[in-house]
């Protein structure tokens, strides 16, 4: 059933004074909500194949399972794609990129070639719609990561063509933030390690720091361009080693001034990200998310409102480390619509922040050093029923994208009308 317009705006109002008898704005939340970017993937459009088709299949521990009709085939269709999904999620949010997205006009250029140029569609799309683009360099699908291995490669040839592509990316990167007026965030993520357990742990690792320390080295602005690291605990292939793991970043990250990412997914399962915010923001200037969904391991699948990421807002919003986080999303599900995966994976991210922002956070900061935990848990649980649902409602509307699952006829409209028609 269709909500009409009236209806939104009384159970908003009735949210609104139940809230605000515990201090809590709604009106503020709301508009502090929609200046919150979130970096969406566009990766997510196509299975991580890109535009390159240097390659026969997706390589570097990392798989899209399924074979939904009406993937995108080329850039004009990724970005008409990501022009519906847009349409869809409310607030002004942000467009994440691979290096394999690079348009060359047909032409064959090596990724340690990639310049500005190669992505000037991207910037000129980015321009109409006044939202910011972030960068990845492609350290995987390429003949010379076939064997596991980029930046920490023993063969001096083959890692220092990573170097120079990592080089290229942070140029890109730079590109992006000096024409678009926000600064990109480029995220350095390989897939180096070993199946079986090494001999020598030490070796790839130092070479991996020489390797970074060399990229890092290029005069770039970093009002520009910011830069990240991502580790990870394993991939297919990298069962028993893996050259940039969680560790080694955090020790890179404090002593270089990076930005540390953290992916939800690339941990053990009895670990969470949410426990490591406050952790490493106690000492790091900032920190990059890659929200994701892991089911048994690193699937990445369509982030759902869960306990885990309503936890992750919750540290964010409590800790008042929003300005020094980064949210971008990291799935990619090739067993549904494209469209509709990226529009249920970041409402839902701004579902769980706005819930975040919901709570009477000084208040139940003050309970705790009060020592009253009585308080502080039914409060904390009583919150959980309050009316959420109607305050989200309300922001789609004055953000005049669809309420509730009424976007899902639009998306089903579009796969008739145009992703269907694909080859």
């Amino acid at each position: 059933m269709q909500l009409h317009e009236k209806q939104i705006q009384e159970a908003y109002a009735r949210a609104r004074e139940q809230y605000a008898k515990w201090g809590v704005d709604t009106e503020q939340v709301l508009e502090r909500l929609k200046t919150i970017p979130v970096s969406i993937h566009c990766w997510q459009g196509d299975d991580v194949i890109g535009f390159e088709r240097s390659t026969e299949g997706l390589t570097g521990g990392i798989q899209a399972t399924g074979n939904y009709p009406g993937r995108a085939n080329n850039p004009e269709e990724l970005r008409a794609d990501l022009d519906k999904a847009l349409s869809l999620i409310p607030g002004r949010h942000r467009v994440n990129l691979h290096a394999i997205y690079a348009e060359t006009g047909g032409a064959r250029v090596n990724r340690d070639e990639l310049g500005p140029e190669h992505f000037e569609g991207w910037v000129g799309w980015a321009k109409e719609r006044g939202i910011g683009l972030d960068f990845n360099p492609t350290f995987f699908s390429h003949p010379l990561s076939d064997d596991g291995f980029t930046l920490s490669h023993p063969d001096e040839g083959i890692r220092q063509f990573w170097i120079e592509h990592g080089k290229a990316s942070r140029r890109i990167a730079e590109h992006f933030g000096k024409q678009l007026g926000t600064p990109a965030v480029n995220n350095i993520w390989i897939p180096d390690g070993y199946k079986d357990v090494p001999i020598d742990r030490f070796g790839p690792r130092q070479r991996l720091v020489e390797a970074l320390d060399e990229i890092l080295s290029e005069d770039v602005s970093k009002e520009h361009c910011i830069d990240a690291v991502e580790g990870k605990l394993f991939g297919i292939g990298s069962e028993s080693y893996v050259v940039g793991s969680h560790d080694f970043y955090l020790a890179y990250s404090v002593s270089r001034g990076t930005l540390l990412c953290l992916d939800a997914g690339h941990f053990h399962p009895t670990e969470v990200v949410s426990d490591k915010i406050s952790a490493v923001l106690s000492v790091l200037n900032g920190v990059l998310l890659h929200v994701s969904r892991p089911v048994r391991w690193d699937s990445d699948h369509v982030v759902t409102m869960n306990d885990e990421l309503q936890a992750i807002m919750q540290e964010i919003v409590r800790g008042g480390v929003l300005d020094r986080t980064y949210i971008a999303l990291d799935f990619f599900d090739a067993s549904i619509n494209r469209v509709a995966a990226w529009v249920i994976g970041t409402r839902n991210a701004i579902k769980a922040l706005l819930f975040a922002m919901l709570e009477p956070t000084d208040k139940l900061k003050q309970y705790e050093l009060d020592k009253d935990y009585t308080s502080r848990l039914a409060l904390l649980e009583e919150f959980k029923t309050y009316p959420f649902g109607a305050v989200w409602d309300y922001y789609c509307l004055i953000q005049g994208v669809p309420v509730r699952e009424q976007w899902l006829s639009d998306v089903k409209d579009y796969e008739q009308s145009v992703q269907f028609k694909r080859s």
